[in-house]
């Protein structure tokens, strides 16, 4: 096989920079909704929205743990409530976090 490394162009990964700044809180909004609409939803809709959740938890924390404190918090004891199956207080739960995920 000939060797062909010389024809090739090495590309570095781009940062990663998605939903930068304020544009994270309608991005993380947007997020929360959908996977308190699909919670209980037969055929995949638990693990989409606990999936979801960690996701947004791990977004917000990752951009500023400090100001994201309780959000995240809340969002931890809403995914694990789902888990469980315990959907309503996991609802709750996500409501509680859409209330205080506001923009600065």
């Amino acid at each position: 096989m000939p060797d062909n490394s010389s024809e090739m162009e090495v590309l570095h990964p781009k940062p990663l920079e998605t939903h930068p700044g304020e544009q994270v809180v309608p991005w993380a909004r947007r997020q929360l909704e959908l996977a308190r609409e699909i919670l209980d939803n037969p055929g995949g809709g638990l693990l989409f929205a606990t999936q979801t959740i960690g996701q947004v938890r791990a977004a917000l924390e990752e951009r500023d743990p400090e100001r994201w404190e309780e959000v995240v918090a809340i969002l931890g004891q809403a995914e694990d409530l789902a888990v469980h199956r315990e959907f309503e207080e996991s609802r709750r739960r996500l409501a509680g976090a859409l209330e205080k995920l506001t923009p600065k």
